[in-house]
């Protein structure tokens, strides 16, 4: 059964209310992945071309650091940097001792039933473990691509082999434009969760505008307890600057979803933000809708177009 806003921030404020450490400062609040089950970190690390432009050195000291600092979700895909952030991802839990309580979620690119076997057989090699958490068919775009995905010899065949064979333990499926696509996605296969573009500036407030994914694709994944993450938190940077970086984060966490992931260039947004994390206070209603009031109209057009042409590698 689907369940209101403010029903979902009081749960979850009443787990976050006991989320201290053992010296009385804040922990990092979690949520429980939908259907999965599992309880993950309200923000998670990207480990997208944020990741990949810090050199190696630098990168695997920001993971360690997000890890130890309470972040408990890590976010990969195989094309990003070309495999070298699932690369450091291995290194980094080899060095730990293992995966151990993270939350590791890849993603796909591939179509083909075939391609998608073999990318992610590489992924598994490259991540150093033999099963990741949620494995997301990634980046799904127009009609034309879901049919791609739903061919008998398609992506979603090979997701649900996977988790068969007990290579993911959950499947998913991401999203950064065409949310009435997405909706669809949802509505007709079983997916354990899902990841999708939710930002303050892409509320659809603006008229005439396309439908946006707040509106449209969120209430099928909630109807379905699916576990549901935020990404795009900044607009691809786009609204850096237009709003502080904790109301565009607020804003993000304050919707039904179970993670909100962000990639962080620096080590000193990595520590800013785990820190709004720990403090988070979910934004009310009204304050949502001024944000996105002031965001939407000067940016929504151009950032659903620049998704419907991004490359999220």
């Amino acid at each position: 059964m689907s369940i209101s806003r403010r029903e979902f921030l009081e749960s979850t404020a009443a787990g976050s209310l006991a989320a201290v450490t053992a010296h009385g400062a804040p922990a990092m609040p979690t949520r429980v992945l939908g259907k999965t089950g599992a309880k993950v970190s309200i923000l998670a690390f990207g480990g997208g071309s944020r990741f990949v432009q810090y050199d190696e050195e630098t990168g695997l000291l920001a993971l360690n650091k997000a890890l130890d600092l309470g972040i408990t979700y890590v976010d990969t895909a195989e094309s990003y940097g070309n495999g070298e952030s699932q690369k450091r991802i291995g290194k980094v839990f080899r060095a730990r001792g293992g995966k151990k309580n993270i939350w590791l979620a890849s993603k796909i690119g591939q179509r083909n039933y075939d391609d998608f076997m073999r990318s992610l057989d590489q992924s598994l090699t490259r991540l150093e473990v033999d099963q990741v958490d949620l494995l997301h068919i990634h980046a799904l775009m127009g009609p034309d691509d879901l049919a791609k995905i739903d061919a008998p010899d398609g992506a979603y065949k090979a997701a649900v082999k996977a988790k068969e064979q007990k290579m993911a333990r959950f499947i998913g499926i991401t999203c950064h434009a065409y949310p009435d696509v997405l909706k669809k996605a949802l509505e007709e296969h079983d997916f354990d969760c899902t990841q999708m573009a939710l930002n303050a500036a892409q509320r659809a407030q603006v008229k005439d505008s396309p439908p946006c994914f707040e509106t449209i694709a969120l209430p099928v994944a909630r109807k379905k307890n699916m576990g549901i993450i935020a990404m795009k938190i900044f607009g691809q940077d786009a609204l850096v600057g237009q709003a502080p970086a904790e109301k565009l984060i607020y804003y993000s966490m304050s919707l039904p979803v179970s993670a909100v992931v962000i990639g962080m260039p620096k080590l000193e947004y990595l520590e800013q933000n785990i820190t709004l994390a720990k403090n988070f206070k979910p934004l009310s209603s009204e304050e949502m809708k001024v944000l996105a009031g002031e965001l939407a109209p000067k940016n929504k057009y151009a950032l659903d177009q620049f998704f419907r042409n991004h490359v999220d590698a």
